[in-house]
């Protein structure tokens, strides 16, 4: 074991989350394995102390669910486990034009995306600060830049995540703990089949990496305590260009991109 450490892996049944799961055990850490998908996180699980013979618990929650982040930390505090590590990956997306979206699949994103990321890392940062050592990931994107017609609140919550993590990052200097966003671009993962995105043009435009790619670039970001890491070459240029180009044409830009067209 790697110095009786634990990593705690929010939405950790498959994708980013699962490849950073692989990352952590490989490295002989213990792991706590989020998700709702109970089957996949028993494979997971099986899988990861089969290999690396780490210590694994799997939690099956709902993060939409108000009450799931408070669950987990109490199940976390009863069998007396401190974690080391917090990978707040869990999230989704939705495509369409706001005026004709499900309202509640939107405030189920927004609890997923925002409050449960802030309630997790609300209950476990004072153990952190505490013993003087902890790092967070919060899985944020290149959508945390940019406004996001068509995609409006989705990327609404990833601009959140992306300013909380960046202030709370300065507000915890000097305290042994670091917080890391992740902003990755296009990702290989069930993202696009769920949030539809697959039926816009942006993805014959934009270079999608896969996710093992964006897990060790996180995962190593994380560990060295950056403020912000943006996998891939193209979206490290291409960002600075659109965040200082006039704001009506990125707009119009992004419009054309993920504006949805069934034929």
């Amino acid at each position: 074991m790697h110095s009786g450490k634990t990593v705690l892996i929010t939405g950790a049944s498959g994708g980013i989350g699962l490849e950073i799961a692989k990352l952590f055990a490989a490295d002989k850490y213990n792991l706590i394995l989020v998700a709702r998908n109970v089957q996949k996180l028993e494979e997971l699980s099986n899988e990861l102390i089969g290999k690396y013979s780490i210590y694994v618990i799997t939690i099956s929650k709902d993060l939409s669910l108000l009450s799931a982040p408070k669950e987990i930390f109490d199940y976390i505090s009863e069998k007396e486990i401190t974690v080391d590590f917090l990978v707040n990956n869990a999230g989704y997306g939705g495509v369409g034009a706001f005026n004709e979206t499900n309202l509640e699949t939107e405030l189920n994103m927004m609890q997923v995306n925002m409050n449960a990321l802030i309630v997790l890392t609300k209950l476990f940062l004072p153990g952190m600060v505490k013993k003087k050592f902890g790092r967070i990931m919060n899985v944020a994107s290149t959508a945390a830049f940019l406004p996001g017609p068509f995609m409006t609140i989705y990327y609404a919550t990833k601009a959140f995540v992306l300013s909380f993590s960046e202030a709370l990052s300065t507000e915890l200097k000097n305290t042994g703990v670091t917080v890391t966003a992740l902003c990755p671009g296009p990702t290989e993962t069930r993202f696009q089949e769920r949030s539809s995105i697959g039926k816009t043009k942006l993805l014959k435009f934009q270079k999608m990496h896969n996710a093992e790619f964006v897990a060790l670039k996180g995962y190593r970001a994380m560990m060295k305590g950056k403020r912000i890491e943006i996998p891939g070459l193209s979206n490290k240029l291409l960002l600075p260009l659109l965040r200082f180009s006039p704001r009506i044409l990125v707009l119009n830009v992004i419009h054309w991109l993920q504006e949805v067209r069934i034929k």
